[in-house]
């Protein structure tokens, strides 16, 4: 199926992720120091978490502008899988940060220290409007990008985030529930591991050359196989140059009396790959059919 992603204009999305680095940097000066004046692990927390949004947006900002390079001699690809790097950095930032936050949580499970919720409630509102607001920055932007995807997760679980600290900082003020706290901020970092190792696989999958989740590599050899000229397949080769830009590599094999029709079943061949699956870049290498490499694993190159 082919593939459809909207996008904003590069200056204005660039003008967004602008905005929202300098909004993330500024919350999480604030909660820093609210956290150390209020004692409050939840909020010293959130503004860690509020810290490694602000490193991904920064890295997030750098790969948009990396990947609209055009290609060149040493990256003939050209640059656009560089936001998927900086979304698998940012995806691995977020997993250490859960299991740091785990194990602050439970020593202060253990000893509930003295925590002024007035400050806490007050610095959680000021947190869950930021967070809120840059989650609206990016979700418009997040359909077609995984680099912006794994941003906007940082930033919706920022905003939950906040809001359980709110919930947090009442309980405190109202009934002096200090290891609430701690336990709140261990359900942070627990949603925290679960976006991350959710949304993690699908960077790496690309990074590893996998074929796209979305296309069935036995289905596109199959229709291949149809197409009238067309012996067989081998040495397929399915995978990603960068998100949403899948690309088919494969040996068809053809007849003799078939030579002529070459350039034909070429042309019936990319336009199927287009029309059914989104794949415009294709490589195809023709074999004919006496003289075909024999034994050879139709997908992969053994």
């Amino acid at each position: 199926m082919p593939h459809d992603h909207s996008h904003l204009d590069a200056d204005s999305g660039d003008k967004r992720v602008g905005i929202a680095i300098f909004a993330n940097a500024l919350l999480t000066v604030v909660q820093i120091i609210g956290g150390i004046y209020s004692g409050s692990l939840a909020l010293i927390a959130d503004a860690i978490h509020n810290f490694s949004d602000m490193a991904s947006l920064v890295i997030a900002f750098v790969a948009r502008k990396i990947a609209r390079r055009p290609a060149d001699s040493k990256m003939t690809y050209g640059y656009g899988r560089v936001e998927i790097v900086a979304a698998l950095i940012n995806y691995t930032s977020l997993i250490i940060i859960g299991f740091y936050l785990v194990y602050e949580g439970a020593m202060r499970l253990i000893d509930p220290p003295e925590i002024a919720g007035c400050t806490v409630v007050v610095l959680g509102g000021v947190a869950l409007i930021i967070d809120a607001l840059t989650a609206l920055l990016t979700y418009s932007m997040q359909k077609g990008s995984v680099n912006i995807r794994a941003l906007f997760l940082h930033n919706l679980s920022d905003a939950l985030a906040s809001v359980a600290v709110i919930i947090g900082g009442s309980l405190i003020l109202l009934y002096d529930i200090r290891w609430v706290d701690p336990a709140i901020t261990i359900g942070i970092a627990a949603y925290i591991l679960y976006l991350s190792f959710t949304e993690i696989g699908g960077p790496i999958r690309t990074l590893m050359l996998g074929s796209p989740p979305d296309i069935d590599a036995e289905k596109v050899i199959s229709l291949i196989k149809q197409i009238d000229g067309v012996k067989e397949l081998h040495h397929a080769h399915l995978w990603q140059m960068e998100e949403g830009e899948a690309a088919l590599d494969t040996h068809v094999v053809i007849t003799s009396d078939q030579i002529s029709k070459l350039e034909s079943i070429k042309s019936d061949i990319k336009t199927l790959l287009v029309e059914e699956f989104g794949i415009r870049h294709s490589t195809l290498e023709f074999e004919n059919l006496e003289h075909r490499h024999k034994n050879l694993s139709k997908i992969g190159h053994e």
